[in-house]
């Protein structure tokens, strides 16, 4: 028999005994057999609590449960065996309630680990073949089925695909993916079947990495959840000396029985941890893993916030920033030219601007007579016009800029960014602009941050200072610190630590060692940057920034909750003892009023499921 069979066992027994008691004297038996069938329903109670408390003490633990033994044997030897009973279904129906709680903090978490990936399907020359997903190996070429889980990390080889990735990233729709991108185990096909090659094994993708974050929010212990722990432990001294002044100035030991009953530090012992497992649960409905209570309540107290640049506050790579468009052409006509036309190339732009295209929903044509000059850009045919899209040089030569497209050369005259000059027809059509652009959540992000208590935003990073003034300006960070190595990184990262509770957040393995050094380490694990999410915290699964002001909140509003209940609950049975010390409530009125307490607490930390104020941008 488990623990929480054996609990409710206990529960039902207690019930059972108090109820067939009260029958007996209410059909004349009378009160000595009503005492004993108590008496008699209430050991079992006391006796699984003694062992328990023993086998903690053994292994170097001492729990403040030893208040409920010592109130319900107190009953047991005063002739109270009414209020011993009620005492005991009490403690049951808490530790039972306890249960309930953990439960339903842990259900969102445990719903993840239930659904891991099992199977795969291989694809290879002798046809497709159904094999467990640990015989995966990295290169396989696997055929995902409608409706099917993806087994491991990988590439989509097909040109497009919908998935469902709301278990992992917490987006709720379905999101369209294209040939070339990353795919994620554990998210759901929710188009047409496709293939996509295996990038990682099993146990290396992201799917297993939040089973194993998971298994670690389920037992690890926050600083704040074992200080509680070791508060506890003085009430039980303090409770005898109560109840021992009680008796000692009224002569009634029955008032000492009742400081007992209504000492019980369920808010204190079953608040902190049912509201943190809440608070990782919620998070992790968000897309936002956190390694356990500890990693949310440092989160919880940061102050100070640092942010790589590239792959964090931008997109990171050569993404699409702006099209100038020469006087009575169109920018999307030009832009289904340009990517009809880099279908053909192999350079690092031409994904960037057929996703643009398709982005757009634009129906590209095929290239003809295409020349690729290295280096320099591409020639060739596209619905019988001759395109050119490539350098100034190759595209205009020495001819000079027209007058509209001057604006835009001095704009761009100082920034790291690449521009694609397009002529159709031998005339200069637009000028394409690709840089590493700046996130569209980004500036909300670092808004609703310092909304949340942040007081100081860094910029940290690599790149060169024109490259991060020209972020910086845009988001009006405190600070901006530029051309950093890795060290020079971590240096920083601990300076800052120093004044202040730090959150480091990065998405490249360069940015492993700051992550590990800051307070709270925040990877953007989207795109399977295993060496910082190895090293950080919190890992953010989608691809937004939007998260990580989603955490801070989910963190503190956690912190909060916990805080409130054990604050109320404490107040509240010591108000309770008080008013037993005084004669005002009798041993079961004071095992109901802290029964009362109890569900009143458990609820209130529950709270940390839901959203509070938290809505997704």
């Amino acid at each position: 028999m488990n623990e929480s069979t054996l609990r409710r066992a206990l529960l039902v027994i207690a019930i059972l005994g108090l109820a067939i008691g009260i029958g007996a004297w209410r059909t004349g038996l009378g009160p000595l057999e009503a005492n004993t069938i108590w008496t008699v329903a209430t050991l079992p109670v006391v006796a699984a609590l003694a062992i328990s408390i023993l086998r903690d003490f053994w292994i170097g633990r001492f729990g403040v449960d030893a208040i409920a033994l010592v109130s319900m044997s107190a009953a047991l030897l005063l002739g109270q065996p009414l209020a011993a009973v009620v005492v005991a279904i009490m403690y049951a129906g808490g530790t039972v309630l306890e249960d309930f709680a953990r439960g339903r903090a842990e259900r969102n978490l445990k719903a993840l680990t239930d659904r891991s990936p099992r199977v795969a399907h291989r694809t290879s020359t002798r046809g497709t073949e159904t094999i467990s997903v640990e015989h995966v190996a990295v290169g396989d070429e696997l055929l995902v089925r409608a409706g099917e889980l993806l087994p491991v990390d990988g590439i989509l080889l097909d040109a497009s695909a919908s998935l469902d990735e709301s278990a992992v990233s917490g987006e709720p729709l379905p999101e369209r993916r294209s040939a070339g991108d990353m795919l994620h185990s554990g998210t759901v096909n929710a188009g047409e079947t496709f293939n996509m090659r295996a990038s990682a094994l099993a146990e290396q993708s992201t799917y297993a990495a939040i089973v194993r974050m998971v298994a670690a929010a389920q037992t690890a212990k926050s600083p704040f959840i074992r200080m509680a722990d070791r508060f506890a432990l003085f009430l039980l001294p303090f409770t005898l000396l109560v109840s021992g002044v009680a008796w000692y100035v009224s002569g009634d030991p029955i008032r000492a029985l009742a400081v007992l009953v209504v000492a019980t530090p369920c808010p204190l012992i079953l608040a902190a941890p049912v509201a943190f497992i809440g608070g990782v649960s919620r998070a992790a409905r968000a897309g936002i893993l956190m390694k356990g209570g500890t990693a949310l309540e440092a989160l919880a107290q940061v102050r100070t916030a640092i942010f790589d640049k590239t792959g964090t506050l931008t997109i990171g790579g050569a993404e699409l920033i702006e099209i100038e468009a020469a006087p009575g052409r169109d920018a999307n006509h030009l832009l289904q030219l340009l990517a009809s036309l880099e279908q053909a190339s192999h350079h690092v732009l031409a994904d960037s601007v057929v996703r643009a295209a398709r982005g757009r929903q634009l129906m590209l044509s095929h290239p003809h007579d295409v020349s690729e000059h290295r280096g320099a850009g591409l020639k060739g045919r596209v619905e019988n016009m001759s395109i050119a899209a490539g350098s100034r040089a190759l595209v205009l030569a020495d001819q000079p800029l027209p007058g509209w497209a001057k604006s835009g050369e001095e704009k761009y005259r100082d920034n790291p960014v690449l521009r694609v000059f397009v002529a159709v027809g031998g005339e200069l059509a637009g000028i394409f602009t690709f840089g590493d652009a700046l996130r569209v959540d980004a500036r909300d992000t670092i808004g609703k941050l310092r909304k949340a208590g942040i007081k100081r935003v860094i910029m940290l990073t690599g790149d060169d200072g024109v490259a991060a003034e020209r972020i910086s300006r845009l988001l009006a960070l405190d600070v901006v610190v530029a051309d950093a190595t890795p060290a020079e990184k971590v240096a920083a990262v601990e300076a800052e630590k120093a004044q202040a509770p730090t959150m480091m957040v990065g998405d490249g393995i360069n940015d492993a060692p700051a992550l590990a050094a800051a307070t709270v380490g925040v990877a953007m694990g989207a795109r399977g940057a295993t060496g910082s999410s190895e090293a950080a915290d919190v890992i953010v699964l989608t691809d937004r920034l939007q998260p990580v002001a989603d955490a801070v909140r989910i963190a503190r509003r956690t912190r909060s909750i916990a805080l409130q209940s054990i604050i109320a609950g404490l107040a509240l049975s010591g108000l309770a003892m008080i008013a037993a010390a005084m004669g005002q409530i009798t041993p079961v009125a004071g095992a109901l009023l802290q029964e009362g307490i109890d569900v009143a607490v458990i609820l209130n930390a529950l709270r940390t499921l839901g959203d509070g104020h938290l809505r997704r941008a």
